[in-house]
């Protein structure tokens, strides 16, 4: 086994268990510092992939600022503490991995490998070229999502300040 599939595997082993924790960890605040792990790790992924662009701005958009933004409204709502998880919930989540994970099975099964790895132009993963399909392509989607971001942050104002 090669260095790259070692690192490859060794990643993909601490992603799923960065990802576990997040699912099975009682307390709030320590299932988001599990999400800040796997974010970590995807963005090493990303940089393994040669695309660094993308690699940063996975750690500034996603382990920096929406972190920081669940963290807040965690902090904001007293979440630090829940109620124990239903076995039926637990159940469900098992049965539905499960299921998914075995679709994804069949389909890799069917899938063919290619041959070599696949050549791509030296502006792949560019900030200019992410800009420009960002800002061009998909100003839709990315506003929608700022929208978006905006009313969860105000639905947290108005939660918190109900409960008072």
């Amino acid at each position: 086994m090669d260095f790259a599939t070692l690192t490859f595997f060794t990643l993909a082993v601490l992603l799923i268990g960065a990802s576990l924790l997040v699912v099975f960890l009682q307390n709030v605040v320590h299932s988001a510092m599990a999400l800040v792990a796997a974010l970590l790790i995807i963005a090493v992924f990303f940089i393994i992939l040669q695309a660094p662009t993308v690699g940063v701005l996975q750690v500034l958009v996603y382990a920096g600022a929406v972190m920081v933004l669940f963290l807040f409204v965690i902090m904001f709502l007293n979440l630090s503490t829940t109620e124990p998880r239903r076995r039926t919930w637990l159940v469900f989540a098992a049965v539905s991995a499960l299921l998914l994970g075995g679709m994804l099975a069949t389909i890799l099964k069917d899938t063919e490998t290619p041959a070599g790895p696949v050549a791509s132009s030296e502006v792949f993963g560019s900030p200019e070229m992410l800009a420009r399909s960002l800002f061009n392509d998909f100003v839709l989607p990315f506003e929608i999502a700022s929208v978006l971001l905006l009313v969860a942050i105000v639905g947290a104002v108005v939660l918190a300040k109900r409960g008072n």
